[in-house]
């Protein structure tokens, strides 16, 4: 027997199945916004859209959201970004220029997470977990890490689960 399969990734997310970090109320409709495919994973994330409406409260509905990023207000680890659904997870540095504002990801005591307010000297630097260590073309060592980054020709002391 033959059964349709479904065509292409996943593009909705109903607000049930949301991850509960998110802390997202039931009866406030029926979808929650996905988030777009990018450094973090889908359950180890928060959408723009959810952090700037629902955790700083610049933005009453997605639409003003749209808005705030489209004029290129909202920059993650230093890159302007243009996307609601944009994945900003552990240790990120969302930094508002016009507020002169920078806030880090990070998990409160329950596994949710808080918007911690930094300084801009504390906004500066990140704190990376390794996520494997490898050997690629030509013999050259890199590392990779939890936010999709490689880094090569990295110390030799660094091995996997460290903070770099």
């Amino acid at each position: 027997e033959l059964f349709a399969m479904p065509r292409g990734p996943r593009k909705h997310l109903k607000r049930l199945n949301a991850p509960s970090h998110w802390m997202l109320d039931k009866l406030s409709g029926k979808w929650a916004p996905r988030p777009s495919a990018g450094p973090h994973k889908l359950r180890e994330s928060l959408p723009l859209v959810i952090l700037l409406r629902n955790r700083l409260n610049y933005a009453l509905t997605k639409q003003e959201v749209l808005m705030i990023v489209m004029q290129r207000n909202i920059q993650v680890d230093g890159k302007v970004r243009t996307d609601t659904n944009y994945p900003a997870g552990f240790m990120d540095v969302v930094h508002i220029p016009k507020t002169g504002e920078y806030f880090r990801l990070l998990f409160d005591v329950k596994g949710r997470f808080c918007v911690h307010r930094i300084s801009q000297e504390e906004a500066q630097f990140k704190v990376c977990k390794v996520r494997k260590v490898l050997i690629g073309a030509k013999g050259v060592p890199y590392l990779v890490t939890h936010d999709g980054r490689t880094i090569r020709y990295p110390h030799p002391d660094y091995k996997q689960y460290d903070s770099v």
